[in-house]
């Protein structure tokens, strides 16, 4: 078990983390149906992940559009169970290999994103 200190270690949160996700029965259909190049999904949310802890700009898009997307790409299935299921896979892969405060954060993020994101997943199934 190790702290997470920089980028690199972010990294290896995110590729074990999607790895997990693209295997699992709930979320890998999802995912592996609209992601068609993944090292450039795993840079991107690594750049996410590592403006979280870090701070920094060198991520540059909108997740609240992004799980939208998504969304209409799912057919509109996407529900509070998927959240739940991505967000104790978040966990699993965190507590496999890492500890101490940015550990914690990385989860606290996570736990704290995932509210706003659903709810305006919602709110844009009513806009269409």
């Amino acid at each position: 078990m190790k702290e997470i200190k920089d980028r690199q270690d972010v990294s290896v949160v995110v590729r074990g983390f999607y790895e997990r996700v693209r295997e699992d029965e709930t979320l890998g259909p999802i995912f592996n149906s609209i992601i068609s190049d993944w090292e450039e999904h795993l840079e991107k949310l690594t750049d996410f992940w590592t403006m979280q802890l870090f701070g920094g700009r060198e991520y540059s898009g909108n997740p609240i559009m992004a799980h939208q997307l998504v969304d209409r790409q799912s057919n509109r299935e996407i529900s509070a169970f998927h959240f739940g299921t991505w967000l104790n896979l978040w966990f699993a892969t965190i507590d496999t290999g890492f500890i101490g405060d940015n550990a914690a954060l990385l989860k606290h993020r996570a736990r704290k994103m995932q509210t706003p994101i659903m709810i305006a997943i919602y709110e844009g199934r009513n806009k269409i």
